[in-house]
Protein backbone atom coordinates (compact mmCIF):
# COMPACT_ATOMS: atom_id res chain seq x y z
CA UNK A 1 0.00 0.00 0.00
CA UNK A 2 1.33 3.82 -0.85
CA UNK A 3 1.38 5.66 2.02
CA UNK A 4 0.75 9.13 1.11
CA UNK A 5 0.97 11.59 4.19
CA UNK A 6 -0.93 13.48 5.74
CA UNK A 7 -3.51 14.85 3.22
CA UNK A 8 -6.51 16.15 4.01
CA UNK A 9 -9.93 13.80 2.94
CA UNK A 10 -12.55 15.90 0.41
CA UNK A 11 -21.14 18.38 -4.59
CA UNK A 12 -23.25 16.65 -6.21
CA UNK A 13 -25.84 18.08 -8.50
CA UNK A 14 -28.89 17.45 -9.35
CA UNK A 15 -31.33 19.18 -12.21
CA UNK A 16 -35.08 18.65 -11.65
CA UNK A 17 -37.41 20.04 -15.05
CA UNK A 18 -39.53 22.74 -14.26
CA UNK A 19 -43.75 21.66 -13.89
CA UNK A 20 -43.08 23.84 -11.10
CA UNK A 21 -44.15 27.78 -10.14
CA UNK A 22 -43.69 29.87 -13.52
CA UNK A 23 -41.88 32.29 -11.22
CA UNK A 24 -39.08 32.45 -8.80
CA UNK A 25 -39.10 32.26 -5.04
CA UNK A 26 -42.96 31.62 -3.90
CA UNK A 27 -43.99 31.12 -1.03
CA UNK A 28 -44.48 30.76 3.10
CA UNK A 29 -45.56 28.01 5.28
CA UNK A 30 -48.48 27.59 7.38
CA UNK A 31 -47.76 24.84 9.76
CA UNK A 32 -50.47 22.18 10.57
CA UNK A 33 -50.17 22.87 13.97
CA UNK A 34 -51.97 26.76 13.27
CA UNK A 35 -55.18 24.06 12.81
CA UNK A 36 -56.56 23.59 15.72
CA UNK A 37 -58.54 20.55 14.52
CA UNK A 38 -58.16 18.89 11.02
CA UNK A 39 -61.82 17.80 9.74
CA UNK A 40 -61.99 14.06 8.85
CA UNK A 41 -61.03 13.02 5.52
CA UNK A 42 -63.92 11.61 2.91
CA UNK A 43 -62.73 10.46 -0.08
CA UNK A 44 -63.78 8.60 -2.69
CA UNK A 45 -61.83 5.55 -3.89
CA UNK A 46 -62.48 2.97 -7.20
CA UNK A 47 -59.92 0.56 -6.85
CA UNK A 48 -60.96 -1.54 -9.70
CA UNK A 49 -58.53 -2.01 -12.51
CA UNK A 50 -59.22 0.11 -15.78
CA UNK A 51 -62.62 -1.19 -17.72
CA UNK A 52 -61.91 -2.59 -21.12
CA UNK A 53 -64.31 -0.02 -22.39
CA UNK A 54 -62.15 2.26 -20.99
CA UNK A 55 -59.38 1.94 -23.56
CA UNK A 56 -61.58 2.86 -26.62
CA UNK A 57 -62.55 6.54 -26.56
CA UNK A 58 -63.23 8.39 -29.60
CA UNK A 59 -63.27 11.50 -27.98
CA UNK A 60 -61.57 12.55 -24.39
CA UNK A 61 -64.18 15.15 -24.04
CA UNK A 62 -66.39 13.35 -21.71
CA UNK A 63 -63.22 12.73 -19.37
CA UNK A 64 -62.33 16.60 -19.24
CA UNK A 65 -65.57 17.49 -18.48
CA UNK A 66 -66.18 15.09 -15.84
CA UNK A 67 -61.91 15.67 -14.43
CA UNK A 68 -61.74 19.83 -15.11
CA UNK A 69 -64.25 20.83 -11.91
CA UNK A 70 -61.75 19.25 -10.13
CA UNK A 71 -58.42 21.03 -11.02
CA UNK A 72 -57.60 24.85 -9.69
CA UNK A 73 -55.43 27.16 -10.11
CA UNK A 74 -53.33 27.78 -6.61
CA UNK A 75 -52.13 31.40 -6.84
CA UNK A 76 -49.38 31.95 -3.98
CA UNK A 77 -47.05 35.31 -2.71
CA UNK A 78 -44.86 35.86 -0.15
CA UNK A 79 -44.62 39.13 2.00
CA UNK A 80 -42.19 41.41 0.65
CA UNK A 81 -38.67 42.15 2.10
CA UNK A 82 -36.91 45.32 2.67
CA UNK A 83 -33.12 44.85 2.08
CA UNK A 84 -30.80 46.05 4.24
CA UNK A 85 -27.58 48.16 3.97
CA UNK A 86 -24.47 46.15 5.51
CA UNK A 87 -21.19 47.00 6.06
CA UNK A 88 -18.45 44.83 4.26
CA UNK A 89 -18.65 42.45 7.43
CA UNK A 90 -22.23 42.02 7.42
CA UNK A 91 -23.01 44.63 9.93
CA UNK A 92 -26.14 46.55 9.58
CA UNK A 93 -25.62 50.34 9.35
CA UNK A 94 -28.55 51.66 11.00
CA UNK A 95 -27.52 49.35 14.15
CA UNK A 96 -24.04 50.68 13.43
CA UNK A 97 -24.69 54.29 13.86
CA UNK A 98 -27.62 54.33 16.13
CA UNK A 99 -31.13 54.32 15.83
CA UNK A 100 -31.41 57.67 14.77
CA UNK A 101 -29.13 57.42 11.70
CA UNK A 102 -30.05 58.66 8.73
CA UNK A 103 -29.10 56.72 5.65
CA UNK A 104 -27.46 58.98 2.79
CA UNK A 105 -29.86 59.03 -0.36
CA UNK A 106 -29.24 56.39 -2.53
CA UNK A 107 -28.33 53.87 0.31
CA UNK A 108 -32.01 54.10 2.15
CA UNK A 109 -33.27 50.30 2.22
CA UNK A 110 -35.37 49.09 -0.86
CA UNK A 111 -38.61 47.33 -0.80
CA UNK A 112 -38.34 43.72 -2.62
CA UNK A 113 -40.90 43.21 -4.85
CA UNK A 114 -43.75 40.83 -3.89
CA UNK A 115 -43.30 37.23 -5.22
CA UNK A 116 -46.00 35.81 -7.29
CA UNK A 117 -46.53 32.30 -8.69
CA UNK A 118 -48.71 29.86 -9.88
CA UNK A 119 -49.13 26.36 -9.80
CA UNK A 120 -52.31 23.97 -9.72
CA UNK A 121 -54.23 21.69 -7.33
CA UNK A 122 -56.89 19.12 -7.40
CA UNK A 123 -60.08 18.65 -4.96
CA UNK A 124 -59.92 15.37 -3.08
CA UNK A 125 -63.13 15.82 -0.56
CA UNK A 126 -66.31 17.84 -1.18
CA UNK A 127 -65.66 19.79 2.10
CA UNK A 128 -62.23 21.60 0.82
CA UNK A 129 -59.56 19.33 1.18
CA UNK A 130 -57.12 20.11 -1.91
CA UNK A 131 -53.98 18.15 -3.10
CA UNK A 132 -50.73 20.01 -4.63
CA UNK A 133 -46.62 19.84 -4.69
CA UNK A 134 -45.48 21.10 -1.25
CA UNK A 135 -42.74 23.52 -3.74
CA UNK A 136 -46.11 25.30 -4.83
CA UNK A 137 -47.14 26.39 -1.49
CA UNK A 138 -43.55 26.53 0.86
CA UNK A 139 -43.66 29.91 2.39
CA UNK A 140 -46.90 31.15 1.23
CA UNK A 141 -48.14 33.59 2.37
CA UNK A 142 -51.57 33.92 1.28
CA UNK A 143 -53.36 31.38 -1.40
CA UNK A 144 -55.99 32.25 -3.93
CA UNK A 145 -57.45 29.24 -5.22
CA UNK A 146 -59.55 29.34 -8.39
CA UNK A 147 -62.41 27.26 -9.62
CA UNK A 148 -62.74 26.85 -13.37
CA UNK A 149 -66.40 28.27 -13.03
CA UNK A 150 -64.46 31.36 -12.07
CA UNK A 151 -64.91 30.90 -7.59
CA UNK A 152 -62.45 32.40 -5.72
CA UNK A 153 -61.48 30.98 -2.14
CA UNK A 154 -58.91 31.73 0.54
CA UNK A 155 -56.25 28.55 1.11
CA UNK A 156 -54.63 27.28 4.05
CA UNK A 157 -51.78 24.90 4.32
CA UNK A 158 -52.97 22.07 6.36
CA UNK A 159 -49.64 20.33 6.15
CA UNK A 160 -46.47 19.55 3.80
CA UNK A 161 -44.19 17.15 2.92
CA UNK A 162 -40.80 18.00 1.79
CA UNK A 163 -39.77 14.23 1.30
CA UNK A 164 -42.38 13.32 -0.85
CA UNK A 165 -42.95 17.00 -2.49
CA UNK A 166 -46.72 16.47 -1.12
CA UNK A 167 -48.74 19.37 0.55
CA UNK A 168 -52.42 19.53 1.49
CA UNK A 169 -54.42 22.72 1.89
CA UNK A 170 -58.15 23.61 2.68
CA UNK A 171 -60.79 25.71 1.17
CA UNK A 172 -63.75 26.58 3.17
CA UNK A 173 -66.42 25.67 1.22
CA UNK A 174 -69.06 22.45 0.83
CA UNK A 175 -69.85 20.40 -2.05
CA UNK A 176 -67.29 20.74 -4.05
CA UNK A 177 -66.60 18.97 -7.21
CA UNK A 178 -64.24 15.88 -5.91
CA UNK A 179 -62.18 13.69 -8.10
CA UNK A 180 -62.09 9.93 -7.31
CA UNK A 181 -58.88 8.23 -6.69
CA UNK A 182 -58.00 5.03 -8.12
CA UNK A 183 -54.96 2.29 -7.32
CA UNK A 184 -52.10 3.79 -8.17
CA UNK A 185 -50.23 0.50 -7.76
CA UNK A 186 -52.75 -1.02 -10.64
CA UNK A 187 -51.80 1.17 -13.38
CA UNK A 188 -49.22 -0.56 -16.40
CA UNK A 189 -46.54 0.99 -18.56
CA UNK A 190 -48.65 2.10 -21.54
CA UNK A 191 -51.89 2.99 -20.18
CA UNK A 192 -53.28 6.57 -21.41
CA UNK A 193 -53.40 9.20 -19.09
CA UNK A 194 -54.62 12.72 -19.65
CA UNK A 195 -52.42 15.50 -17.29
CA UNK A 196 -54.84 18.26 -16.57
CA UNK A 197 -53.14 21.87 -14.88
CA UNK A 198 -52.58 25.49 -15.30
CA UNK A 199 -49.83 25.90 -17.48
CA UNK A 200 -47.75 29.26 -16.88
CA UNK A 201 -50.97 30.51 -15.80
CA UNK A 202 -52.85 30.63 -18.94
CA UNK A 203 -55.91 28.68 -17.58
CA UNK A 204 -56.83 25.40 -17.91
CA UNK A 205 -55.19 22.90 -19.90
CA UNK A 206 -55.42 18.83 -20.77
CA UNK A 207 -52.40 17.46 -22.40
CA UNK A 208 -52.60 13.59 -23.35
CA UNK A 209 -49.72 10.57 -23.46
CA UNK A 210 -49.22 7.38 -21.80
CA UNK A 211 -47.55 5.88 -18.87
CA UNK A 212 -43.90 5.60 -19.73
CA UNK A 213 -42.94 4.05 -16.75
CA UNK A 214 -43.66 3.14 -13.01
CA UNK A 215 -41.32 3.56 -9.72
CA UNK A 216 -38.85 6.29 -11.17
CA UNK A 217 -36.72 7.76 -8.62
CA UNK A 218 -34.74 10.92 -10.15
CA UNK A 219 -35.36 14.25 -8.60
CA UNK A 220 -33.69 13.22 -5.08
CA UNK A 221 -35.87 13.37 -2.75
CA UNK A 222 -36.06 10.88 0.45
CA UNK A 223 -39.21 8.99 -0.73
CA UNK A 224 -40.07 8.69 -4.56
CA UNK A 225 -42.05 6.07 -6.39
CA UNK A 226 -43.09 7.92 -9.64
CA UNK A 227 -45.05 7.59 -12.57
CA UNK A 228 -43.23 9.36 -15.51
CA UNK A 229 -45.42 10.19 -18.54
CA UNK A 230 -45.12 11.69 -21.90
CA UNK A 231 -48.16 13.67 -21.83
CA UNK A 232 -47.36 17.47 -21.67
CA UNK A 233 -46.52 19.21 -18.37
CA UNK A 234 -45.00 22.75 -18.06
CA UNK A 235 -44.72 25.56 -15.34
CA UNK A 236 -47.60 25.98 -13.88
CA UNK A 237 -48.71 21.76 -14.11
CA UNK A 238 -47.35 21.21 -10.74
CA UNK A 239 -50.06 19.89 -8.18
CA UNK A 240 -52.35 19.06 -10.98
CA UNK A 241 -53.72 15.99 -11.89
CA UNK A 242 -52.65 12.79 -14.08
CA UNK A 243 -55.86 10.55 -14.66
CA UNK A 244 -56.97 7.78 -16.20
CA UNK A 245 -59.78 6.83 -19.22
CA UNK A 246 -61.56 6.19 -16.64
CA UNK A 247 -61.33 10.21 -14.83
CA UNK A 248 -59.68 8.54 -12.04
CA UNK A 249 -56.63 10.76 -10.41
CA UNK A 250 -53.59 7.97 -10.79
CA UNK A 251 -50.77 11.13 -10.19
CA UNK A 252 -50.17 14.58 -8.78
CA UNK A 253 -47.72 16.00 -11.75
CA UNK A 254 -44.50 17.38 -9.95
CA UNK A 255 -41.94 17.99 -12.36
CA UNK A 256 -40.59 17.33 -15.90
CA UNK A 257 -36.85 16.37 -16.51
CA UNK A 258 -36.07 19.21 -19.66
CA UNK A 259 -32.92 21.21 -20.35
CA UNK A 260 -34.85 24.36 -21.74
CA UNK A 261 -37.38 24.32 -18.85
CA UNK A 262 -40.09 23.53 -21.38
CA UNK A 263 -41.96 20.01 -21.76
CA UNK A 264 -39.62 17.88 -23.51
CA UNK A 265 -41.66 14.24 -23.42
CA UNK A 266 -40.75 13.24 -19.79
CA UNK A 267 -42.74 14.13 -16.99
CA UNK A 268 -43.22 13.30 -13.26
CA UNK A 269 -46.09 12.07 -10.91
CA UNK A 270 -46.28 11.45 -7.50
CA UNK A 271 -49.21 8.44 -7.71
CA UNK A 272 -51.97 8.72 -5.46
CA UNK A 273 -51.00 5.62 -3.48
CA UNK A 274 -47.98 7.41 -2.16
CA UNK A 275 -50.11 11.39 -2.15
CA UNK A 276 -53.12 9.85 0.07
CA UNK A 277 -50.84 8.24 2.74
CA UNK A 278 -49.22 11.52 3.04
CA UNK A 279 -52.64 13.49 3.15
CA UNK A 280 -54.42 11.14 5.59
CA UNK A 281 -50.96 11.55 7.86
CA UNK A 282 -50.77 15.67 7.64
CA UNK A 283 -54.41 15.71 8.21
CA UNK A 284 -55.40 13.02 11.12
CA UNK A 285 -51.68 13.56 12.96
CA UNK A 286 -50.57 17.01 11.97
CA UNK A 287 -47.48 15.68 10.75
CA UNK A 288 -45.90 12.31 8.74
CA UNK A 289 -44.93 9.35 10.77
CA UNK A 290 -42.82 7.14 8.63
CA UNK A 291 -41.68 3.80 10.11
CA UNK A 292 -38.00 3.09 11.21
CA UNK A 293 -36.51 -0.45 10.38
CA UNK A 294 -32.60 0.66 11.61
CA UNK A 295 -30.67 -0.86 8.52
CA UNK A 296 -28.56 0.69 5.81
CA UNK A 297 -29.62 -1.22 2.56
CA UNK A 298 -28.61 -0.88 -1.17
CA UNK A 299 -29.69 -2.54 -4.45
CA UNK A 300 -28.65 -6.14 -5.17
CA UNK A 301 -26.37 -6.31 -8.21
CA UNK A 302 -25.87 -9.26 -10.60
CA UNK A 303 -22.28 -9.28 -9.18
CA UNK A 304 -23.64 -9.23 -5.84
CA UNK A 305 -26.35 -11.91 -5.98
CA UNK A 306 -23.38 -14.04 -7.18
CA UNK A 307 -21.68 -13.35 -3.85
CA UNK A 308 -24.21 -13.80 -1.82
CA UNK A 309 -25.23 -17.39 -3.63
CA UNK A 310 -28.73 -15.73 -4.65
CA UNK A 311 -30.31 -17.18 -7.71
CA UNK A 312 -31.35 -13.82 -8.85
CA UNK A 313 -30.96 -10.03 -8.06
CA UNK A 314 -34.27 -9.01 -6.33
CA UNK A 315 -34.35 -7.62 -3.04
CA UNK A 316 -32.60 -4.92 -0.55
CA UNK A 317 -29.29 -6.24 0.59
CA UNK A 318 -28.59 -5.25 4.21
CA UNK A 319 -25.36 -3.39 4.36
CA UNK A 320 -25.54 -2.48 7.94
CA UNK A 321 -27.85 -2.75 11.08
CA UNK A 322 -28.52 0.25 13.84
CA UNK A 323 -27.73 -1.10 17.46
CA UNK A 324 -30.46 -1.58 19.42
CA UNK A 325 -33.14 -0.69 16.64
CA UNK A 326 -36.46 -2.38 15.43
CA UNK A 327 -34.20 -4.79 12.65
CA UNK A 328 -31.52 -5.63 15.68
CA UNK A 329 -33.85 -6.60 17.54
CA UNK A 330 -35.83 -8.50 15.24
CA UNK A 331 -32.20 -10.85 14.50
CA UNK A 332 -31.55 -8.76 10.79
CA UNK A 333 -27.65 -9.13 10.31
CA UNK A 334 -25.39 -7.74 7.78
CA UNK A 335 -25.12 -9.37 4.33
CA UNK A 336 -29.05 -10.54 4.87
CA UNK A 337 -31.25 -9.71 1.72
CA UNK A 338 -34.92 -8.79 2.86
CA UNK A 339 -37.17 -10.03 -0.35
CA UNK A 340 -40.56 -9.54 1.25
CA UNK A 341 -41.51 -6.85 3.96
CA UNK A 342 -44.91 -6.74 5.84
CA UNK A 343 -46.39 -9.38 3.25
CA UNK A 344 -45.33 -7.29 -0.21
CA UNK A 345 -42.23 -8.36 -2.22
CA UNK A 346 -39.14 -6.56 -1.99
CA UNK A 347 -37.68 -5.85 -5.44
CA UNK A 348 -34.69 -3.45 -4.75
CA UNK A 349 -33.69 -0.70 -1.73
CA UNK A 350 -35.88 2.07 -3.15
CA UNK A 351 -39.09 0.23 -2.97
CA UNK A 352 -37.88 -0.95 0.47
CA UNK A 353 -37.79 2.44 1.93
CA UNK A 354 -41.15 3.24 0.78
CA UNK A 355 -42.28 0.06 2.11
CA UNK A 356 -41.18 0.62 5.88
CA UNK A 357 -41.59 4.52 5.54
CA UNK A 358 -45.57 3.85 5.07
CA UNK A 359 -45.71 1.25 8.25
CA UNK A 360 -47.83 2.57 11.05
CA UNK A 361 -44.73 2.83 14.10
CA UNK A 362 -45.28 0.42 16.68
CA UNK A 363 -46.92 -1.64 14.32
CA UNK A 364 -45.42 -5.47 14.39
CA UNK A 365 -44.52 -6.96 10.74
CA UNK A 366 -43.36 -10.12 9.03
CA UNK A 367 -40.18 -9.97 6.94
CA UNK A 368 -38.71 -12.58 4.73
CA UNK A 369 -34.52 -12.72 4.37
CA UNK A 370 -32.29 -14.77 2.77
CA UNK A 371 -29.07 -15.59 4.63
CA UNK A 372 -26.43 -17.77 3.50
CA UNK A 373 -28.70 -19.51 1.29
CA UNK A 374 -31.27 -20.08 3.69
CA UNK A 375 -34.82 -18.05 4.00
CA UNK A 376 -35.61 -17.11 7.38
CA UNK A 377 -39.12 -15.58 8.51
CA UNK A 378 -38.44 -12.68 11.03
CA UNK A 379 -40.92 -10.55 13.24
CA UNK A 380 -40.21 -6.95 13.25
CA UNK A 381 -41.63 -4.31 16.08
CA UNK A 382 -40.92 -0.98 13.69
CA UNK A 383 -40.94 2.20 15.38
CA UNK A 384 -40.95 5.59 14.68
CA UNK A 385 -38.24 7.10 12.26
CA UNK A 386 -35.87 9.87 14.49
CA UNK A 387 -35.14 13.07 13.48
CA UNK A 388 -32.68 14.34 11.68
CA UNK A 389 -29.37 13.46 13.68
CA UNK A 390 -26.49 16.28 13.40
CA UNK A 391 -28.36 12.49 10.63
CA UNK A 392 -2.68 8.27 9.23
CA UNK A 393 0.02 5.85 10.78
CA UNK A 394 1.88 4.12 8.15
CA UNK A 395 0.03 3.18 5.20
CA UNK A 396 0.54 0.94 2.58
CA UNK A 397 -0.12 -0.35 -0.82
CA UNK A 398 -1.59 -3.27 -2.66
CA UNK A 399 0.98 -4.72 -4.90
CA UNK A 400 -0.11 -6.20 -8.87
CA UNK A 401 -1.37 -9.48 -7.35
CA UNK A 402 -2.93 -8.08 -4.52
CA UNK A 403 -6.93 -8.21 -4.38
CA UNK A 404 -7.44 -4.94 -4.53
CA UNK A 405 -4.38 -3.59 -6.47
CA UNK A 406 -3.74 0.59 -6.85
CA UNK A 407 -5.67 1.12 -3.33
CA UNK A 408 -4.13 2.59 -0.69
CA UNK A 409 -5.15 2.15 3.00
CA UNK A 410 -3.32 3.42 6.28
CA UNK A 411 -4.75 2.75 10.21
CA UNK A 412 -8.01 4.70 11.34
CA UNK A 413 -6.66 6.99 13.67
CA UNK A 414 -8.67 9.52 15.49
CA UNK A 415 -7.41 12.64 13.77
CA UNK A 416 -8.47 10.91 10.46
CA UNK A 417 -11.67 9.63 11.75
CA UNK A 418 -12.84 12.99 13.48
CA UNK A 419 -11.95 14.56 9.57
CA UNK A 420 -14.12 12.21 8.38
CA UNK A 421 -16.78 11.54 11.25
CA UNK A 422 -16.36 7.98 11.43
CA UNK A 423 -18.46 6.74 13.98
CA UNK A 424 -16.40 5.27 17.35
CA UNK A 425 -18.15 1.76 17.07
CA UNK A 426 -16.81 1.54 13.01
CA UNK A 427 -13.34 -0.03 12.66
CA UNK A 428 -11.36 -0.65 9.32
CA UNK A 429 -8.90 0.70 7.24
CA UNK A 430 -9.34 3.77 5.73
CA UNK A 431 -8.57 4.24 2.02
CA UNK A 432 -6.22 6.74 1.33
CA UNK A 433 -6.19 6.33 -2.48
CA UNK A 434 -7.63 4.46 -5.58
CA UNK A 435 -5.93 4.79 -8.85
CA UNK A 436 -8.68 5.85 -11.16
CA UNK A 437 -7.84 2.50 -13.82
CA UNK A 438 -8.14 -0.18 -11.21
CA UNK A 439 -11.09 -2.55 -10.52
CA UNK A 440 -11.58 -0.83 -7.16
CA UNK A 441 -12.33 2.27 -8.56
CA UNK A 442 -14.40 0.92 -11.42
CA UNK A 443 -16.66 -0.94 -8.24
CA UNK A 444 -17.33 2.17 -6.47
CA UNK A 445 -14.48 2.26 -4.20
CA UNK A 446 -13.09 6.24 -2.94
CA UNK A 447 -10.46 8.09 -0.74
CA UNK A 448 -12.19 8.58 2.69
CA UNK A 449 -13.63 5.04 2.11
CA UNK A 450 -13.27 3.13 5.15
CA UNK A 451 -13.02 -0.86 4.64
CA UNK A 452 -14.47 -2.69 7.67
CA UNK A 453 -14.62 -6.48 5.68
CA UNK A 454 -12.90 -8.09 2.97
CA UNK A 455 -14.77 -11.56 1.88
CA UNK A 456 -16.55 -12.02 4.93
CA UNK A 457 -13.44 -11.10 7.32
CA UNK A 458 -13.79 -8.19 9.83
CA UNK A 459 -10.95 -5.97 9.17
CA UNK A 460 -9.69 -3.47 12.25
CA UNK A 461 -6.63 -1.51 10.82
CA UNK A 462 -4.47 -1.22 7.23
CA UNK A 463 -2.06 -4.12 8.29
CA UNK A 464 -4.94 -6.92 8.50
CA UNK A 465 -6.66 -5.17 5.16
CA UNK A 466 -3.39 -5.75 3.49
CA UNK A 467 -2.54 -9.39 4.55
CA UNK A 468 -5.74 -10.27 3.37
CA UNK A 469 -5.66 -9.05 0.01
CA UNK A 470 -2.44 -11.23 -0.49
CA UNK A 471 -2.56 -13.96 -2.73
CA UNK A 472 -6.22 -13.92 -3.00
CA UNK A 473 -7.97 -16.96 -4.08
CA UNK A 474 -10.42 -15.77 -5.97
CA UNK A 475 -9.58 -12.51 -8.31
CA UNK A 476 -13.38 -11.41 -7.15
CA UNK A 477 -13.19 -9.67 -3.82
CA UNK A 478 -16.33 -8.75 -1.81
CA UNK A 479 -15.60 -5.66 -0.23
CA UNK A 480 -17.68 -3.98 2.95
CA UNK A 481 -16.71 -0.38 3.59
CA UNK A 482 -18.42 2.71 5.60
CA UNK A 483 -18.69 5.88 3.40
CA UNK A 484 -21.12 8.79 4.63
CA UNK A 485 -22.96 8.13 7.19
CA UNK A 486 -23.30 4.66 6.02
CA UNK A 487 -22.30 1.07 4.91
CA UNK A 488 -22.61 -0.76 1.69
CA UNK A 489 -20.93 -3.65 -0.37
CA UNK A 490 -18.83 -3.07 -3.92
CA UNK A 491 -17.70 -6.03 -5.54
CA UNK A 492 -13.88 -5.66 -6.99
CA UNK A 493 -13.53 -8.25 -9.99
CA UNK A 494 -9.95 -8.03 -10.86
CA UNK A 495 -9.89 -10.07 -14.06
CA UNK A 496 -11.13 -7.66 -15.63
CA UNK A 497 -7.97 -5.13 -14.76
CA UNK A 498 -6.02 -4.23 -17.86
Amino acid sequence: MKNPSDKPFWQRAAVIGGACLMTVSLVAYTSAKEVAKADPLHVQVNDAPLSAAGQRYPSFAPIVKAVSPSVVKVAVSSQPKASRMEMPGGMDLRRFFGPGFQMPEGMQPRRMPRQEGVGSGVIVTKDGYILTNNHVVDDASTIKVTMIDGREFEGKVIGSDPKTDVAVIKVKANDLPAITLADSDRIEVGDTVLAVGHPFGIGQSVTTGIVSAKGRATLGLDYEDFIQTDAAINPGNSGGALVDVDGRLIGMNTAILSHSGGNQGIGFAVPTNLARWVMESLVNNGRVERGFLGVNIQDLTPQLAKQFKIGNAKGALVSGVTPDSPADKAGMKSGDVITEFNGKPVTDSRQLKLQVGSTVPGAAVPATVLREGKTLSLNVTVTELPGEKVAAASSESMNADDALHGVGVADLDRATRDQLKVPTNVKGAVVTQVEEDSAAYEAGLRQGDVITEINHQPIQNAEQATAVCEKPADKVSLVKIWSRGGSRYVVVDESKAG
